[in-house]
């Protein structure tokens, strides 16, 4: 087995499953906390994840790290974006500069951003943008492999290493987000690669298309699916055959969060579909993930469904980037102060005898 393979089959062999007891504690605590059972609705599910993947009932998430993986992709001159190639290169500086939709956002959130340059067809003159550039972009799916077997591994780690430097550094919650023009190609391919969907289920307009560019693109990934024929059974064979680095290294990012215990949100469609990859890979990281914003991209509804999760908000947003992140961050950490620092019915001094009916319906219920 080639040195990355190996490497990552030895990090995948070791994720831990969440604390149960500390969730447990954790909706325990939510129980007695002085409101109706459930009406915080998605904060409480949110609190009690936090600790079981932290491993305690009490936490805040005020270290925030948004993590951006960018790359071209080979596909697009076969015509599948509305956007020219070069947009991947001048929006990684701009986001390293804080002006990109999801630089704003992360900013307004105290949410630091990393920008990591995996794959960009370009030199990148920006000191805020981390080289880690495998190749200058990769091959037209339509033609071939996207990359080798040991690239999509290299870009794996990449990810996670990026994922495991930052939670040394402190980050408490990171998000993955990515930059590429035509990835929403990558990803589509990628995900009926492993669901078995047609792409006219998994693919949408992206960034903006005609109808005739739509058709074209719906083309496209049927071809790349028929040429190379992924193993949806081999998540490393799927992206390195039709997928991307971005893919690649954000699937890594979710997989070193829980690693090291940390949760790690998923902004849209390209995350959330490397969430899968990450989860197909290891199943135990499902747990770690927490789902930012329901993305317009038709694709995104059946990734959230194979992955069994639900977003926590949506704005009709498909920007990308991570935007979705920074907002979900805030969020989570609301949900954690909520059970820090609300009151119990006993220390409200409030009897809460009054909700007995309605617990013992609930329980029937379940």
């Amino acid at each position: 087995m080639p040195d990355h393979e190996k490497k990552l089959e030895e990090i995948l062999n070791n994720i831990r499953p969440v604390d149960e007891t500390a969730r447990e504690e954790a909706r325990a605590r939510q129980a007695r906390l002085a409101k109706p059972p459930g009406s915080l609705g998605v904060l409480e599910d949110i609190s009690v994840q936090v600790a079981g993947i932290t491993g305690k009932v009490f936490n805040r998430l005020e270290n925030r790290a948004l993590l951006v993986f960018c790359a071209d992709n080979g596909v697009v001159a076969e015509g599948v974006s509305c956007a020219p190639e070069s947009v991947t290169l001048k929006q990684a500086v701009n986001l390293a500069n804080g002006v990109t939709g999801a630089g704003v956002l992360a900013k307004a959130a105290g949410c630091a951003v990393y920008v990591y340059d995996v794959g960009i067809n370009g030199d990148v003159d920006c000191g805020g943008v981390a080289d880690r550039k495998i190749t200058r972009g990769t091959k037209n799916i339509a033609q071939g492999a996207a990359m080798t077997r040991a690239q999509a591994a290299r870009a794996l780690l990449i990810g996670f290493d990026a994922a495991s430097e930052v939670i040394e550094k402190g980050a408490n919650i990171i998000g993955a987000g990515e930059l590429g023009i035509g990835n929403t190609t990558t990803s589509a391919a990628v995900l009926s690669a492993l669901t078995g969907r047609a792409p006219a289920e998994t693919a949408g307009r992206g960034g903006g298309l005609t109808d005739e560019g739509m058709a074209r693109k719906l083309k496209v990934i049927e071809t790349a699916l028929e040429v190379n024929k992924p193993d949806r059974n081999d998540v490393l064979d799927v992206i390195s055959k039709v997928g991307g680095y971005d893919i690649a290294a954000m699937a890594g990012a979710f997989i070193g969060a829980a690693c090291m215990r940390t949760p790690a949100v998923a902004d849209g469609f390209i995350s959330m579909v490397s969430a899968l990859c990450a989860v197909r890979m290891a199943p135990r990281v499902r747990e770690y993930i927490i789902a930012s914003h329901s993305s317009c991209e038709r694709g995104y509804r059946i990734a959230a469904e194979e992955l069994g999760v639900e977003p926590m908000l949506d704005l009709r947003m498909r920007l990308g980037e991570g935007s979705g992140c920074p907002l979900a961050m805030l969020l989570a950490d609301h949900a954690c102060r909520v059970l820090n620092e609300m009151a119990t019915f006993d220390e409200a001094g409030i009897d809460d005898g009054y909700l007995d009916a309605i617990r013992d319906t609930e329980r029937k219920s379940e």
